[in-house]
């Protein structure tokens, strides 16, 4: 290793991979271009921040980046020139050629794939789903970009997932998540890889499509922005398409495409106002809700319609901060709570409580007298609304650690929603969740219910709490001191800074009300707990007995008295349809007769009220078996819809189609 100083005007250290034996020039010489020194790392002192005002503000403490990777060091120690000629990629390359059925010969794709495979592996296994949006959105890019190089590689069918297990070989010992995750890994990637093979098909029939009419060189912005918005194409994957034809694509124009839509999604969106946008507080309020729901305070500020006021009056809304409150703030999915600030003066109705920096904002109603600012107030939280909701808060942390048992380690919260009337919890998986693992999942969680076990907080830090085996949200900012939830032991460990029950068993009872998917890899759950649930059970057992008072049954023969219902039902229809079919028969003789013959053609359009299209067909052809040569037409009124049937005997179909004919029909009665 050669330290130098560089042309570019900073130092950096290259590897004497070729020796000077090539006849290789020196870094630093005007033949320097060339393959024989391999930059290794590349020295960047940082030392400001500029603000957008253009003013560099030194950094509290400056840094040096040397951009030297774990490839880059690989590649020097294994004694070879390029990264991907090291052991870590030469075994992904080899399985990689292996998935798609092609040979290993250095071909650039194949260096795609292998390289795409570790940024999907490692972002799937922390929780990162492909989606529409933010990071999902990248993941589902990467995916796409590797199934294109594999198809242009000649891959048929899904292979990009086949090549999981080789990233585990090589890089699960150090990194554990790839092995516990890898299943799903490989069933994200496959369910992408099945979606991305249909988009890619159409898309590329589209595609082509233009290319043909295409006069230039340029393939124009709209273009790019159809196949992107319509069908799904990313414009990254358009542009590689492009580029295989000598061709570019308009970004620019594309660009403003995406704008336009940006600007025509914000017109159509209708927001609310956002005091948290707008209220700029510099006090912090201390939070003392998680040992009490009453307590006295003093009002630091107040708020009307955004701006700093001095007093509300009777029938004014308005924010009012405190210096310290037990009510709780809108956070980690739980809502804020709500009751009454009363002074003196005043009554101030809240009906919700949020958070900006560290104040917290209690918005509400004046509802009697006035309330000033440096007044002292009584504060009192609903403690009923502020119990359920703790209630199903900790259903959501047993309902978590259930799902993870059940369907399995990938599950990771993606977002959840607690109130006092139920709770709402997504979290990732890849399908709709079968009923005996929704029973499941109730079992658990009820069980753990009646175990009764204390739900026990601790205030640590980060690391500490992560060796205890707290589950951590991705994406989530931790301060240095962090609350531990635990529940039934180590059965629900988790960072939380929610309001919760004492113990399980205050829970009562948790009931699944629905399950469905909100997004690509996320489904939701939607269940109560308590009295709720207890009401919902009632509600169903009253159900339950008025359904067997109609089949005069009871709940214990109910399964019996519906099935003899449905087949003496069944056994009616069949009786209606053979009734039908001999009064269509009888009216056949009738209808045949009224005929009008058209230049040897018989021709006959009638209206028959009451004779659902199965009947109708079966007249049809009963029709053209006794007139010979015919055009038929018949319509009907059938439970208040309107059924159309047009026939052509064969030799006809030359001249007219009954498709043809009932285009026309239908138009005249308002249809299709």
């Amino acid at each position: 290793v050669e330290a130098r100083a560089g042309r570019r005007g900073y130092p950096h250290d290259s590897f004497d991979g070729r020796g000077p034996l090539r006849g290789a020039p020196d870094p630093g010489s005007p033949e320097e271009d060339g393959d024989r020194y391999i930059e290794i790392w590349n020295n960047v002192f940082m030392q400001f921040n500029r603000t957008a005002d253009g003013v560099l503000h030194p950094l509290p403490a400056p840094s040096v980046d040397t951009g030297m990777g774990l490839e880059r060091i690989s590649a020097v120690m294994q004694h070879v020139h390029s990264n991907y000629e090291i052991d870590l990629f030469t075994n992904l390359l080899s399985a990689s050629a292996a998935a798609i059925g092609c040979a290993n010969d250095n071909q650039s794709s194949l260096k795609v794939v292998s390289d795409h495979i570790r940024s999907c592996g490692f972002l799937i296994a922390d929780g990162v789903l492909p989606s529409n949006e933010g990071r999902g959105y990248v993941l589902r890019r990467i995916i796409r970009r590797a199934c294109r190089h594999g198809n242009k590689l000649g891959a048929t069918g899904s292979f990009f997932y086949k090549i999981v297990a080789a990233l585990v070989a090589e890089m699960g010992d150090a990194f554990p998540e790839l092995k516990q995750q890898q299943a799903n890994i490989e069933r994200v990637l496959k369910a992408e890889e099945e979606q991305f093979s249909k988009t890619l098909e159409h898309g590329l029939k589209i595609l082509e499509q233009d290319l043909a009419e295409l006069k230039g060189t340029v393939v124009p912005g709209d273009v790019v922005f159809k196949l992107y918005d319509t069908y799904g194409f990313p414009m990254d994957l358009t542009a590689d398409i492009a580029r295989e034809r000598e061709l570019t694509i308009d970004e620019a124009g594309f660009e403003r495409e995406m704008e336009a839509q940006r600007v025509r999604a914000r017109s159509a969106s209708s927001f609310g106002l956002d005091y948290n946008t707008l209220v700029k507080v510099d006090v912090a309020t201390s939070f003392i809700g998680y040992e009490a729901t009453v307590g006295s305070a003093k009002i630091v500020a107040i708020y009307k319609e955004g701006k700093s006021v001095d007093v509300l009056n009777e029938g004014d809304e308005g924010v009012v901060v405190l210096d310290q409150t037990p009510f709780y703030a809108e956070s980690g999915g739980q809502v804020g709570d709500c009751g009454f600030l009363s002074s003196t003066s005043g009554r101030f109705e809240v009906r919700d409580t949020t958070k900006t920096g560290g104040a917290f904002l209690h918005h509400g109603v004046l509802v009697l007298g006035n309330l000033t600012v440096g007044a002292p107030v009584d504060t009192q939280v609903d403690a009923d609304v502020r119990h359920a909701t703790a209630l199903n808060h900790s259903a959501t942390h047993l309902l978590h650690a259930a799902l993870r048992q059940v369907l399995g380690e990938h599950v990771q919260q993606k977002g959840s929603l607690v109130d006092s009337q139920r709770l709402r919890f997504d979290f990732s998986h890849f399908e709709a969740i079968k009923p005996e693992q929704l029973k499941a999942l109730e079992d658990i969680v009820n069980a753990e219910i009646r175990k009764n076990t204390p739900v026990e907080t601790e205030e640590t830090d980060i690391e500490t709490a992560k060796q205890k085996g707290a589950m951590a949200l991705f994406g989530e900012k931790y301060g240095d001191e962090v609350r531990v939830l635990s529940m039934g032991g180590s059965f629900s460990v988790e960072l939380c800074g929610g309001i919760h029950a004492s113990r399980t068993g205050d829970i009562g009872l948790l009931k699944i009300i629905s399950e469905g998917g909100v997004a690509s890899g996320v489904r939701r759950i939607e269940a109560i707990t308590g009295a709720a649930a207890l009401a919902y059970l009632n509600a169903a057992e009253e159900q339950l007995k008025e359904a067997a008072g109609l089949v005069k049954g009871s709940r214990d023969n109910l399964i019996d008295k519906l099935s003899g219902v449905l087949e003496r039902n069944r056994q009616l229809e069949k009786q209606l349809e053979q009734l039908q079919a001999k009064a269509a028969s009888a009216a056949g003789d009738d209808l045949s007769a009224s005929a009008l013959d058209v230049k040897g053609v018989k021709v006959l359009a009638v209206r028959l009220d009451g004779q659902d299209g199965k009947a109708l067909l079966a007249l049809v052809d009963q029709l053209k078996n006794k007139l010979g040569r015919a055009v038929i037409l018949l319509g009907s009124v059938h439970e208040e819809k309107v059924v159309l049937v047009a026939g052509v005997t064969k030799d006809l179909t030359g001249q007219l189609k009954a498709g043809d004919l009932m285009k026309q029909a239908a138009a005249a009665v308002g249809g299709k």
